[in-house]
């Protein structure tokens, strides 16, 4: 080779040596960035809405693949409702408590707050699943069940622990089982993920009965109608069933992905979301995706008065069926981030079942409009699986499916990030809550717990 052959591929070389260095550096302060906002967020949440004490918070957040974040520093101060995490002095992220609405991430933005009108408080009323079991069925079936809920708290591979948090099951409306881990009680609010998809479900039900919104009309986003944009022929029917055809990357394996960015570096959830482009027409093919839940946000705001938004989850839903425990939480704009952050108790998940349980009606009165539950629990059309319907999963996701997936064909489910269920069972009038922290795929078969509590059943 001569020399100054030699010379440009040794310059070559370097540069790429240095690309590398300098990609694998921005993408390791992205992956810190993302771990302190995690941490701030979380340590927020876990504080100043679940109640519990930071060292119980940080212990759990800071498990198995998520130990590295005992690296960064997180502080909290009651006074000014924040939780702070800092790291290696280089960033810093702060979290942000409001009554009512949760913990947003400020994230160089200052946060929406609520007034008074629309903070948390609201009358309750009648707790009916809080009904403990009375029946000699219900004692049977309490008896029974209590082998089956305790192998629910064990762990059979220390390596991949399944981390159960809290097990509700209720049948007829009446608890006939329930465990919880040592320092969660009944009455701990804990983080639902991904089933807050399904309380969107539920609101939006709510705006199509009182006439806001339309299922088969497009949705109110300006954002979307200028002239020649083609992602104005986006339904509400298209939302709900995942089928937008908007661009957005659900994966969670690495900082730039479109959901971590969403939860964790944006400090307006829903305008992300809607600045996606098209990557299929609208209706023809389902992509789950946590950008078009917080659209359906977004759609919710634009059609409520201001000055209701950020009380209607509980004044529409929440205080209607005695959920008094929910805090559906906004991000720093002030839009509800209704794909992942949602705290309720144990109990109140099981409420929010029953309530579908019972075709939408509570207590005599009619919250979700007739045949929404019968549409939220129908097959999306373009999901060739048909494991999911409109904003509920009619199978049990993968991860969490075990070798032996098969259920009750009637059997539906709320499920999040971690292990988070509400599975209803029409045909044996039962409701069936686990949350819990499971990191690792595989380590809880829900299906088979499903199955055994069936199984135990009169």
């Amino acid at each position: 080779m001569r020399p100054p052959v030699r010379r440009l591929a040794i310059r070559a070389s370097v540069a790429a040596v240095l690309l590398a260095f300098t990609v694998g550096g921005w993408l390791a302060y992205q992956t810190l960035a993302i771990g302190v906002a995690y941490k701030a967020k979380m340590l927020c949440s876990g504080v100043f809405v679940s109640g519990r004490q930071p060292e119980a918070v940080l212990a759990e957040i800071q498990v198995d693949d998520l130990a590295p974040l005992r690296y960064i520093d997180g502080t909290v101060d009651r006074d000014a409702h924040t939780a702070t995490a800092r790291a290696l002095g280089l960033l810093t992220r702060q979290a942000l408590f409001r009554p009512g609405l949760g913990c947003a991430l400020l994230l160089n933005r200052p946060a929406a707050s609520a007034d008074d009108g629309q903070r948390v408080g609201g009358a309750l009323v009648a707790r009916a699943t809080d009904q403990e079991a009375t029946s000699p069925a219900d004692e049977r079936n309490a008896v029974r069940l209590r082998p089956v809920i305790a192998r629910a708290f064990s762990e059979p591979d220390i390596s991949r622990r399944r981390r159960t948090l809290a097990v509700v099951v209720m049948q007829h409306g009446r608890i006939v089982a329930e465990q919880y881990a040592d320092g969660i009680e009944s009455h701990t609010p804990l983080p639902g993920w991904s089933m807050a998809k399904s309380v969107m479900n539920a609101l939006t039900g709510v705006l199509v009965g009182r006439g806001l919104l339309a299922r088969d009309a497009p949705v109110p986003i300006p954002e979307w109608q200028q002239s020649g944009d083609p992602r104005a022929a986006i339904t509400l029917d298209h939302l709900l069933h995942m089928s937008s055809g908007l661009a957005f990357d659900e994966g969670m394996t690495g900082p730039r992905s479109d959901v971590v960015q969403m939860l964790f570096q944006q400090p307006d959830a829903s305008a992300f979301a809607i600045d996606k482009t098209l990557r299929n027409p609208p209706g023809t093919h389902w992509d789950y995706s946590s950008g078009t839940t917080n659209i359906l946000a977004r759609v919710m705001r634009n059609v409520l008065p201001a000055s209701e938004y950020a009380a209607f989850p509980r004044r529409a839903l929440f205080d209607r069926i005695g959920m008094s425990s929910a805090v559906l939480e906004t991000d720093a704009a002030g839009t509800f981030v209704g794909s992942s952050y949602m705290y309720a108790t144990a109990r109140d998940w099981a409420r929010f079942g029953v309530l579908y349980l019972q075709d939408g009606v509570w207590n005599g009165e009619r919250v979700l409009p007739e045949g929404w539950v019968k549409f939220s629990f129908s097959p999306a059309p373009a999901d060739r699986a048909h494991q999911y319907g409109a904003h509920f999963w009619l199978q049990v996701p993968e991860g969490y499916a075990g070798a032996d997936p098969r259920l009750p064909v009637s059997a539906f489910h709320a499920a999040g990030h971690e292990g988070q269920f509400v599975t209803i069972v029409p045909s044996r009038a039962l409701v069936i809550v686990r949350l819990g922290l499971t990191r690792y795929g595989g380590a809880w078969d829900h299906a088979a717990f499903v199955r055994e509590v069936l199984s135990a059943l009169d």
